[in-house]
């Protein structure tokens, strides 16, 4: 039975690392998932991180013009039941909340 999975993340680094565990460890169709903004405003999560951090250029300072409009929605359409539990596991382990809606 084919179903669609939800969840959404604080930032985009926690998305596409469950979307990386997905696609490496677990086989599942890059073209099965769909990562949009929860909202209607571009976003790049609700957390600073990535090349937003201080950290993340040596030298340079924090950058503060990020999109953080809110979560990031990652949505999978499952084709075998068996893939169920991976994804959500995938899902809670990369901090994945239930999406709204």
């Amino acid at each position: 039975m084919s179903q669609t999975l939800n969840t959404t993340f604080a930032t985009r680094r926690d998305a596409e690392l469950a979307i990386e565990r997905l696609v490496q460890e677990h086989g599942i169709e890059r073209t099965d998932i769909f990562v949009a903004p929860e909202g209607s405003a571009n976003s790049a999560g609700e957390d600073v991180s990535g090349s937003d951090q201080a950290s993340a250029a040596p030298g340079q300072p924090e950058r503060t013009d990020g999109a953080l409009n809110g979560r990031i929605e990652v949505s999978v359409d499952v084709r075998n039941d068996d893939d169920v539990a991976v994804i959500q596991a995938a899902f809670t382990e990369m901090g994945g909340q239930a999406a709204k809606g």
